[in-house]
């Protein structure tokens, strides 16, 4: 760890605890050059998923991007709210494509599924590619429209 007063690269760890919350390291360190003390904290780091994108390429999940390209699209439409079970269809209709298991246990709470055959409805219409041409919540292109709503109240 480099010392952030005199740029030095040996330091030696004084003390060690939990942050706060416990999910932080807090260290006292003191530089061996010129006897500063400071403090740094070690957080995990979070693995985010890649993207891959149209021609192939590989990048970070960006959070911003996709919180811009959701208020861009909402502007052109003239929108200033968003419904949660527009987010929920389209959540839904890419984790069928990428984890079917997933996918039930989402739609088990979107959806409010009260029975054995609602999975059962749920996993034949996915394998038939419903959800992605024209299911309840998805036009034809495969975009999300206003679906409708969960059949029960969740608690």
């Amino acid at each position: 760890m480099r010392c952030p007063v005199c740029k030095h690269r040996d330091t030696r760890v004084i003390d060690s605890r939990l942050g706060r919350d416990d999910t932080e390291i807090r260290r006292r360190r003191e530089c061996l050059e010129c006897a500063r003390r400071f403090t740094t904290r070690e957080r995990v780091e979070d693995v985010l998923p890649k993207l891959v994108k149209r021609d192939e390429r590989r990048e970070d999940f960006d959070r911003r991007k996709l919180l811009a390209s959701i208020e861009k699209r909402m502007q052109e439409a003239g929108q200033t709210e968003l419904a949660s079970a527009a987010v929920g269809a389209w959540v839904l209709e890419e984790l069928i494509q990428i984890d079917i298991m997933a996918a039930a246990r989402f739609a088990s709470v979107f959806r409010g599924f009260e029975s054995a055959e609602d999975y059962v409805e749920f996993f034949a219409s996915a394998r038939a590619g419903l959800y992605a041409a024209g299911a309840p919540g998805f036009d034809r292109a495969g975009g999300a429209r206003a679906p409708e709503a969960p059949r029960r109240p969740l608690a």
